[in-house]
């Protein structure tokens, strides 16, 4: 007893049975496709925030650290600190001759001729020393005004976001009906291991009875034969009804990402509340998320027809900054400066760029807006579809279940017959066809349970409800 509670520890720890909703709870909290769009969801509203960001303009700081004797850039450099001084403009070598003739000309000489001073090359202005310059600044750079393509940007983002959640919406619902099929799979599966099992236990009583028979001499031995074959063939049955099963419940554990998975409980059936197929589809066009998302589609593509025509209009920015130059790291008052500046560009001629941007524009609207149309009327023929196929299903799994209880009961009153041979001369041919015309019948109530629930599945989400 000891060996038998160790053997059958491990499989109750790592067995389990679900129902339906729990199966389908876990699939959404394992999908990776799940995961992955909800990733995707979640940048494009990042998007938004990037889009929102370009109205704050960007402040940055500088800090440029440069060493050069380049006469200009040394120059430039002592200027922007305001450091520069006569000296540096090589004064020296136009002052000590110009000083020399004032003197002359003070003691009575000539005057000399100046004129060689002025192709002189200033040796402190060509050749300066080498000067290390520290640049220091903040800067803010703003739009101010882009043709409303900031706006329109924002916008698109915003509305993709948007569609991108209905999308995700619509395909966590969708992915409901693949767990369905997979659960109520199972559940019909393991329905027709049950009637196998009943036929073969019928089948084995057939075979009892026949021998009991034959042994009477009431029967031939012919009839325990096709017993026994029938026995054989329904264990086929079997075999392959547990192999259906067991491929169902692999399923369930992919879709569920659960392995410790071994059971399923009873069949997920599907209502909804009575209404007319004109309110039907009415529910459908307000609930549908895939028609949110395709509404979501046609305006953003009209905002993208005021986006591709913002280039028409002029762009206006403004710049400001403030900083210091020194020849060594400082925020001292007397190198410090600012700059204000506005800029504004308008784009006179561009081939016709803008028009024909806009025009395409246009046209993938009116496009996306005929899609969106054309879907609307598709949804009502899908909702009319599922709402026939499972008001039939409804109806034919009624008449189902009544012609399997009525098919059990004939070969009750068979199997009767043949027990009682001198009442009414019969064989094991009819014991065998009314077996296999209940386990048909019967077969027939499993796979149409199924089918309802599909069809009743199908209709629910057609008005945009969750088989939650």
């Amino acid at each position: 007893m000891k060996k038998l509670a160790l053997i059958l520890i491990p499989y109750i720890l790592f067995s389990k049975s679900v129902d339906f909703h729990t199966a389908l709870s876990l699939t959404l909290k394992n999908s990776q496709e799940l995961k992955g769009k909800k990733l995707d969801l979640k940048s494009s509203k990042k998007q938004i925030e990037e889009a929102n960001s370009y109205n704050f303009g960007t402040l940055s700081f500088n800090e440029t650290v440069s060493h050069t004797n380049h006469a200009g850039y040394v120059f430039g450099m002592k200027m922007s600190a305001r450091e520069a001084t006569f000296g540096d403009f090589g004064f020296k070598d136009f002052l000590t001759p110009l000083g020399s003739a004032i003197y002359g000309a003070s003691q009575g000489q000539a005057p000399s001729d100046m004129s060689s001073l002025l192709k002189k090359q200033p040796d402190d202005l060509n050749n300066p020393e080498a000067r290390t310059n520290y640049e220091t600044k903040l800067s803010y750079d703003i739009p101010l005004f882009v043709g409303f393509k900031l706006q329109s940007g924002k916008e698109m983002a915003t509305l993709q976001a948007m569609a991108k959640e209905a999308k995700l919406n619509h395909d966590e619902k969708a992915l409901g009906l693949k767990v369905l099929q997979g659960y109520n799979g199972a559940v019909t599966a393991k329905k027709f291991i049950q009637l196998t099992k009943k036929g073969k236990a019928r089948a084995n009583s057939f075979i009892k009875t026949a021998s009991d028979m034959y042994r009477k001499k009431l029967t031939r031995i012919v009839d325990v034969k096709q017993a026994k074959m029938a026995y054989l063939s329904i264990d086929t049955k079997l075999q392959e009804a547990q192999n259906n099963y067991n491929m169902a419940i692999a399923y369930l554990k992919f879709l569920t990402g659960d392995n410790s998975i071994t059971d399923v409980a009873d069949m997920k059936e599907i209502s909804y509340s009575s209404k007319s197929l004109p309110e039907l589809q009415q529910i459908a066009i307000e609930s549908r998320d895939d028609f949110s998302w395709m509404n979501y589609n046609v305006q953003t593509m009209k905002k993208k027809v005021t986006f591709d025509s913002s280039d028409r209009y002029p762009t206006i920015g403004a710049h400001l900054e403030y900083g210091y130059n020194d020849d060594s790291f400082s925020v001292d008052s007397e190198h410090d400066y600012y700059l204000v500046a506005v800029g504004l560009k308008y784009n006179i001629f561009d081939g016709g760029l803008v028009s024909a941007k806009k025009e395409k524009a246009q046209l993938d609207y009116l496009k996306t807006k005929n899609y969106f149309e054309l879907m609307e009327n598709g949804i009502k023929l899908e909702v009319e579809k599922n709402f026939n196929d499972f008001t039939t299903q409804e109806e034919t799994f009624e008449a189902k279940k009544n012609t399997g209880a009525m098919s059990e009961e004939i070969l009750d009153e068979t199997v009767k017959i043949y027990k009682n041979n001198l009442n009414f001369r019969t064989n094991m041919m009819y014991l065998l066809m009314s077996l296999q015309s209940m386990m048909t019948a019967q077969g027939d109530v499993i796979k149409s349970e199924y089918d309802k629930s599909l069809a009743g599945a199908k209709l629910q989400l057609s008005l945009g409800k969750s088989l939650q």
